[in-house]
């Protein structure tokens, strides 16, 4: 159904199923501490899995937020806070808007998981949507769909919906941790197809354009990089990427197969979106109380990641009921991968 790399196998075979974590936490936000603006519940149930972007001292926080448990549809809101906040463990209460929520047939069940980019001056959110198919027993095809939205004029905007040709289509159960990405040879979408062979792809597709509209927007020349290794069930794109020394720096994750944990692993890529160096450990996992025990037990989820100063700033969710940020030493990073460069 897709291509491989030719190296796509090999370079599972290269990491161990062990943990150096280097992650710095630094701050946990918590629903409690969210107040939502224009909307009759106060605080939202949960808060987590969020992408985030930095501007100069603003962070901006986008979180997966739950009201209620019956059906756990989720929405997305927009936090807004600062980088002293972040490096100085603060308690503040923030103020939220819901910036993107169900709105029809690809996300009614729900709006999930963001990845925050810019291009071209422009903030880009994609988010996986959990469609009609959702909650269907009757149906196991595109249950989730990447759904892309552009944020101009301080409002964000629902542009398009991602989904393969119609031969392929028939055989996606989902299509989840996405995000788009503008390279010299176009934009890509890099995302974890799921198959009726119950097969969870990590793959790069090409996109056939952005619209103004809400319409569907085509995948086409997906290429799988790499496959999970022999100790995982799946694996899974986390944060969009950041440039260091012309290679594109990337977090991803792995459902670590007898302990059913999510734990961090990181790798890069060059132009030409060829793997270049992963390290051969994970390099977080769940060790906090918050990150082992939540509505999700075990689950450390990043979602968005940004440079500032020496350092690799991540937001992620914790056991998906909280909002976590924590930093990488970028150096320390860099020194692993590059000693765990593919040959």
């Amino acid at each position: 159904m897709f291509k491989f790399t030719e190296n796509a196998h090999e370079i599972s075979k290269t990491r161990e199923n062990y943990t150096i974590d280097i992650a710095r936490r630094l701050t946990v936000i918590t629903a409690d501490r969210i107040h939502l603006k224009r909307f009759p519940i106060s605080n939202p149930i949960t808060a987590f899995n969020p992408a985030m972007i930095v501007e100069g001292d603003d962070v901006y926080v986008y979180a997966r937020v739950v009201v209620g448990y019956y059906i756990y549809a989720s929405a997305i809101a927009e936090i807004r806070m600062s980088l002293a906040d972040v490096y100085l463990d603060s308690t503040s209460h923030y103020s939220a808007d819901l910036v993107l929520y169900p709105s029809g047939k690809y996300d009614i069940w729900g709006t999930e998981d963001p990845r925050v980019v810019v291009i071209d001056g422009k903030p880009f959110m994609t988010y996986c949507g959990r469609t009609v198919a959702y909650f269907d027993p009757h149906i196991r095809v595109e249950r989730t769909l990447p759904v892309t939205a552009v944020k101009e004029k301080g409002m964000w905007r629902k542009v398009c919906v991602h989904r393969f040709p119609e031969p392929i289509r028939k055989h996606i159960v989902s299509d989840k941790d996405a995000f788009i990405l503008k390279t010299k040879d176009g934009l890509k979408m890099f995302h974890r197809p799921h198959t009726d062979e119950e097969n969870f792809y990590l793959a790069v597709s090409d996109i056939d354009g952005i619209y103004e509209g809400y319409e569907e927007a085509t995948l086409l020349n997906t290429t799988v990089v790499m496959t999970e290794a022999s100790f995982e069930e799946k694996i899974g794109w986390s944060t969009p990427p950041v440039e260091v020394d012309g290679e594109y720096l990337f977090l991803a994750h792995g459902l670590e197969r007898d302990s059913k944990a999510y734990k961090i692993f990181a790798l890069t890529m060059n132009r030409d979106l060829e793997i270049t160096a992963v390290t051969p450990h994970y390099i977080m996992e769940p060790k906090e109380i918050y990150e082992i025990y939540g509505d999700r037990p075990f689950v450390v989820f990043p979602c968005g990641a940004c440079i500032v100063d020496d350092s690799l700033l991540v937001s992620y969710g914790c056991a998906d009921f909280a909002v976590g940020i924590c930093e990488f030493d970028l150096s320390e990073l860099m020194s692993i991968l590059d000693k765990n460069r593919i040959k």
